[in-house]
């Protein structure tokens, strides 16, 4: 059976997804704000979960019609066979969101998305009451522009939740997003890479497990692997094959430092979660980093200005331009909400407007020139 599959990310992102979706053999149905959508088989389901690095979560789109009136609604949801789904003790979640609809009280779209799946359920387990001790099963009911679609989340928690974070800093930046910056670079697993305000070490971490083809669902579970429609065999030869596919003794060079040597040292326990001890961690403020090849590309996510004093954001970004002043010949991307133009003397390539979280930043493109080895590529 085909399934519409609907992946969401950070905006800004879009363009990354899909071709990470279409990467998967996958066909793109749209691409909005957020969202992309496309179709697969149920195994595919499980293989999105498991390879897209920049996927937030990963939903079925299960209804769609047109709702005007919460009996529309109703009657949409009830026309589902949900005791195909559900188990009698299944624990379901209805979650919602609405715009630009008449049905706008997103508690209301809940409640009687809720109040038509038991009323249906009840025609094949007739109780009176359900204590949802079972197996989790979480919706979304969204209604946009009238139109109402009841999604089912197969993630589970968000797909930014690797698994090998153990630990982390006050505001560190979503793996999710720091694969996306990666994947929007120029770098490549042959170039050197350094994120000089590494924190707990997220974009070097997704650097190398892109550089040994490491998927990023590789630590973890998704509730779609207790669906009913899904195949456990499919789960157990997909994770083998991942497992066999990664390399872990492709060569890196790839660097992260920080003046904190506690995050330094969580860093390192965070990338031995993956075996990647390969990445070099080390201890250095910013404006000390000596010794970098002539080629390569620093990727990282300094301070913004909501964690820092003006003064100490100042010196920051003033002292990473003492950095990539002595290394003209790397590309430089970044993330910040901080305007550089006045304290960043590099030629800005590109600006992308970003979300991380709810905070709006630019990734800042500034390139270096491209290696000789590499103009004959």
């Amino acid at each position: 059976m085909e399934y519409t599959i609907t992946a969401t990310c950070h905006f800004g992102v879009e363009a990354v997804l899909k071709r990470e979706i279409t990467d998967l053999g996958l066909k793109i149905k749209s691409t909005t704000d957020g969202r992309v959508e496309f179709y697969g088989q149920a195994r595919d389901i499980f293989r999105a979960n498991l390879f897209l690095r920049t996927a937030e979560r990963v939903f079925v789109n299960l209804i769609e019609f047109e709702a005007l009136t919460f009996e529309d609604l109703y009657q949409g949801i009830f026309a589902f066979p949900w005791a195909d789904l559900l188990e009698e003790d299944a624990n379901f979640i209805i979650n919602g969101r609405s715009y630009k609809s008449k049905l706008f009280s997103i508690s209301d779209c809940q409640r009687v998305t809720e109040r038509a799946i038991i009323d249906k359920l009840n025609l094949s387990y007739n109780k009176s009451y359900y204590e949802k001790t079972g197996k989790i099963y979480s919706f979304e009911i969204s209604m946009l522009n009238d139109q109402a679609t009841l999604y089912l989340n197969t993630s589970g928690p968000g797909l930014h939740k690797r698994g090998y974070r153990k630990k982390q800093g006050a505001a560190p930046i979503k793996e999710t997003l720091a694969s996306a910056m990666i994947q929007l670079s120029v770098w490549n697993p042959d170039r050197d890479l350094l994120d000089p305000f590494t924190g707990s070490g997220t974009i070097p971490i997704e650097a190398a497990m892109i550089a040994k083809n490491i998927p990023s669902g590789i630590l973890r579970r998704f509730d779609c692997e207790h669906f009913s429609f899904m195949n456990e065999v499919d789960f157990k030869a997909i994770r083998d094959e991942a497992f066999a596919n990664i390399n872990q003794n492709r060569p890196i060079n790839i660097k992260g430092s920080d003046y904190d040597r506690n995050m330094i040292m969580t860093a390192r326990e965070n990338a031995a979660s993956l075996k990647l001890d390969d990445i070099f961690f080390f201890t250095k403020e910013v404006r000390k980093i000596e010794d970098l090849g002539e080629y390569g590309v620093i990727i990282t996510n300094p301070p913004y200005g909501i964690r820092l004093s003006d003064e100490t954001l100042d010196r920051t970004y003033e002292n990473f331009n003492s950095l990539i002043e002595t290394i003209p010949t790397w590309s430089i991307y970044m993330i910040t909400d901080y305007v550089i133009k006045d304290v960043i003397h590099r030629e800005i390539n590109k600006n992308r407007k970003l979300y991380n979280g709810k905070i709006k930043t630019y990734f800042y493109t500034m390139l270096g020139p491209r290696p000789p080895r590499e103009d004959h590529v």
